[in-house]
Order: structure tokens, then C-alpha cells, then sequence
């Protein structure tokens, strides 16, 4: 059968949605309530994604950031959002449409959610937001089926 209606491109809409509303709790002054926070997975490369070069360089297919403590300009639109984070001790302005994430997850109340994404492992970003070596996913790492809760193993420093 055909479908008509699009339920696969309604139900990403609606996936992305609860990032979208998940990510306006953090924009007012005193962050993220409670012990919330985002491990947050997006396809560098993606349209209309916009990261400094380097960062693109250094990660040619997906990266993950965290959305804790250090953050700055939290700006949550319709269609994308924006933040700085510091890499390296020097602040950078991202602009990330929510159809570029891949993962969306929140280890504080176990919740995830996987979008269409690349078999790739992406890089994580520490909770200050710089990039810690230490913190690189394992190669190994699984990936969720859309819409079940991800392994939080795979977040974890070993």
C-alpha cells in the first residue's frame, strides 16, 4: 500500500517537535531545570547546519554536544536553534536546523530519540562544551531504532 499521508515524515516532525520544546526549557537565564541535560547528535555537514570550519574538519560526519552547565545566546526557532559553546576555550556560534540532529538524548530521566541518522559514531563534546578526547564514543558504540530510549552506556566515560 502507499502511503498518502506520510506517517515516517509525521512522526519525525513530531520527534523533532519535542526537541524543539525540550530545547526552549534551557533559554531562559538560570539554564536547564532540575538535572536535565542534552546529549545532542546532528550531522555537521547537513543543510543550513553552521559551525565554525575547523570544527567541520574535525568532524567530517556527526558530532555530539552537550547542553549542561556552560552554555551561552540559547536561541530556540521553528526550524533550528542556536548556541554558543566553547571549544578550546574559545566561545563558537552554532546554528543547527532540527533536520540535521541525529540523537537527542537526556541521561537525567533516561529518554532518547534517534532520527534518521548515519552508521557513523559521532564525537562528544564534554558538559563544559570543549572537546575532551576522552569522551570519544566507542567504536562500537549501538545505535537505537527510531524512537526507542538510546543505551546511555554509549554516553558514558569508560
Amino acid at each position: 500500500m502507499t502511503d498518502y499521508i506520510g506517517y515516517e515524515a509525521l512522526t519525525q516532525a513530531a520527534m523533532r517537535g519535542v526537541v524543539r520544546e525540550a530545547l526552549r526549557k534551557g533559554c531562559n537565564t538560570n539554564g536547564l531545570p532540575g538535572d536535565h541535560h542534552f546529549y545532542l547528535t546532528f550531522r555537521t555537514k547537513a543543510p543550513g547546519v553552521k559551525i565554525a570550519d575547523y570544527l567541520t574538519e574535525r568532524f567530517p560526519e556527526e558530532m555530539t554536544i552537550v547542553i549542561q552547565h556552560q552554555y551561552w545566546d540559547l536561541e530556540v526557532e521553528d526550524g533550528h536553534f542556536e548556541i554558543i559553546l566553547k571549544f578550546s576555550g574559545v566561545p563558537q556560534h552554532l546554528y543547527i536546523p532540527y533536520a540535521a540532529i541525529s540523537r537527542f538524548v537526556d541521561p537525567s530521566v533516561n529518554f532518547g530519540l534517534t532520527f534518521e541518522s548515519p552508521d557513523k559514531d559521532a564525537s562528544v563534546i564534554s558538559p563544559a562544551g570543549e572537546v575532551d578526547e576522552a569522551d570519544m564514543l566507542a567504536p562500537d558504540a549501538p545505535e537505537a531504532d527510531v524512537g526507542t530510549v538510546v543505551n546511555l552506556d554509549a554516553f558514558r566515560r569508560k
